[in-house]
């Protein structure tokens, strides 16, 4: 019976809490007040997506520009990361409180996870 319950017990502590959820951002206005005068970071990253269209930052050693448009319900976006052309890639954006998740391929690619600051 202990190991029964030390074993549940162990589970719980190595799963640790559920991963906060993420309120898919559906509309442009939405998007747009959000990113507005904020910094988008993570480590070694640093970005601005303007609500005029634009993207701009750094990512590690190397600048990052570009454009974005919104298409759909989804975050579009032409990216170059130093010489790295990254392409186009329509994104579902979600946001948690002071987070903000890109989804890449419309939802079903890879993510990655921002803070917002503020400038």
């Amino acid at each position: 019976m202990w190991k029964r319950i030390s074993l549940v017990w162990l589970s719980t502590v190595l799963a640790g809490p559920a991963a906060a959820e993420f309120t898919r951002v559906s509309d442009e206005g939405t998007f747009r007040a959000i990113v507005t005068g904020k910094v988008l970071t993570r480590p070694l990253i640093r970005l601005q997506v303007s609500p005029e269209g634009e993207i701009t930052g750094t990512g590690g050693p190397s600048d990052v520009a570009g454009s974005w448009t919104w298409r759909d319900g989804y975050f579009c976006r032409d990216l170059l990361w130093g010489k790295r052309n990254l392409g186009y890639n329509c994104q579902e954006v979600g946001v948690n409180g002071g987070k903000i998740r890109f989804t890449s391929d419309r939802g079903s690619g890879d993510y990655a996870d921002f803070r917002l600051r503020s400038k």
